[in-house]
């Protein structure tokens, strides 16, 4: 069964809003053995909007809508499907009472043209918003079901959730698609893969393999199909037990694994706690950190020791020692970590200091150099980097890095 998902908004084309909602469904519907054919973003343009409908009429089983379900003027979404139907609008009363009783909680009239969204086109069957107010729409045309959903990504999720899948799942029999994603850092696209020739060459041919590289770590994704769903769980299973002796010290997680909720469920584990001394990467370690719900567990604070007068002032790193070996170094970064725990009284500290540029960099460390050291009980840990140009791309993999390290230190035992 395939599908196409359809966005509709000028925000989307000129890039004012990102097109999160089409990443969201294509994962829902894997997981429920529908294929995503295509995904097309059009104007706010009837003639474009009926153009991307009767072409996606044409290649999928269901077209799954997103956008243009407002009640201002610029939505024009619900009258042309209607026009794509060739049906009318119809007043619904459930559905303005919903409106009212929602605007009713929040202290206010409903407006005109807010009572416009009970206006729904004859040839649809409504399908309850639970957060908002936009009913979602299902239409049938010959063997193609349309589904249209309100854009804002959290009325979209609930429907979908709620009411979308349940329904897919019902009407259709649908083939088991499963996947399993190997989570990696520390080694490139090119490397994994000379490492994991051999095992990558035996793969049966209903087992799909992707590489999905982004800045600082690689994902590797298997999806298996065409056979019954506990087959395929159990040759997913033994594939990975092959794979991973090949590549275990660069693996860190699976699946949906976020590096730095795994590094707040060890130090929680082992009833530690973790400072940061942040330099080019400017507080994004301690984000990602704080970003891990109970992260108060563990997380002690930062000091983003930007100037080199603030690594003197507050972290006590000696003036001297910067004039001989530079603020991006490994005597610097080793004694801002060990400072930084003293100072805040962690069992760990993770220091960062480099050149991110765009400017900045020289013959002996160009834009893109950079230091980080991990402190613990036992000792400094402290690893130069390579990262190339690009600012956002440096913080990023630097904290990635960072956090691998002291993920690293606490699994082998760097406990106290």
């Amino acid at each position: 069964m395939k599908a196409e998902i359809l966005t509709i908004g000028d925000e989307l084309l000129i890039g004012q809003v990102v097109d999160t909602n089409s990443a969201w469904i294509g994962q829902q519907l894997n997981r429920i053995g529908v294929k995503v054919h295509q995904i097309t973003s059009v104007s706010d343009n009837e003639q474009h909007i009926l153009t991307a409908l009767a072409e996606a009429k044409k290649r999928v089983d269901v077209v799954l809508i997103t956008g243009g379900l407002g009640p201002t003027k610029d939505d024009i979404t619900k009258h042309t499907l209607c026009k794509f139907f060739q049906c009318g609008m119809r007043f619904d009363e459930p559905t303005y009472q919903v409106i009212e009783r929602l605007f009713r909680e929040r202290g206010r009239d409903v407006s005109a043209t807010n009572r416009s969204q009970a206006e729904v086109p004859d040839a649809c069957t409504l399908i309850p918003n639970p957060k908002g107010t936009a009913p979602a729409m299902w239409f049938e045309s010959e063997t193609t079901i349309f589904i249209s959903m309100p854009g804002v990504p959290f009325e979209m999720k609930g429907i979908m959730e709620q009411e979308v899948i349940p329904r897919l799942t019902q009407r259709f029999s649908l083939p088991p698609i499963l996947h399993r994603t190997i989570l990696t850092q520390g080694i490139g696209e090119s490397m994994l893969s000379d490492r994991m020739t051999e095992w990558e060459n035996a793969l049966p041919s209903h087992i799909k393999l992707a590489y999905l590289p982004a800045a600082g770590m690689v994902r590797l994704r298997m999806t298996a199909s065409g056979k019954p769903e506990e087959m395929l769980m159990a040759e997913l299973e033994a594939e990975e037990t092959r794979l991973l002796p090949l590549i275990s010290e660069f693996v860190y997680g699976f699946d949906d694994d976020v590096l730095e909720a795994l590094v707040g469920e060890l130090l929680r584990k082992n009833n530690r706690t973790v400072a940061t001394a942040e330099s080019c990467t400017g507080g994004y370690i301690a984000h990602r950190l704080t970003s891990v719900p109970g992260s108060s567990d563990y997380y002690i604070g930062s000091l983003v020791a930007y100037a080199n007068a603030v690594k003197h002032e507050h972290l006590q790193i000696p003036e001297s020692l910067i004039a001989q070996h530079g603020a991006v170094s490994e005597p610097v970064v080793q004694l801002m970590a060990q400072r930084v725990r003293e100072f805040l009284k962690s069992d760990y500290a993770i220091a960062t200091s480099g050149i991110a540029g765009p400017g900045g960099g020289t013959d002996e460390k160009p834009v893109g150099t950079v230091w980080m050291a991990v402190a613990g009980p036992s000792g400094v840990q402290s690893r130069m980097l390579r990262l190339g140009k690009g600012r956002e791309r440096i913080i990023h993999e630097t904290s990635l890095y960072a956090l691998s390290l002291l993920r690293k230190m606490l699994l082998t035992g760097e406990i106290g």
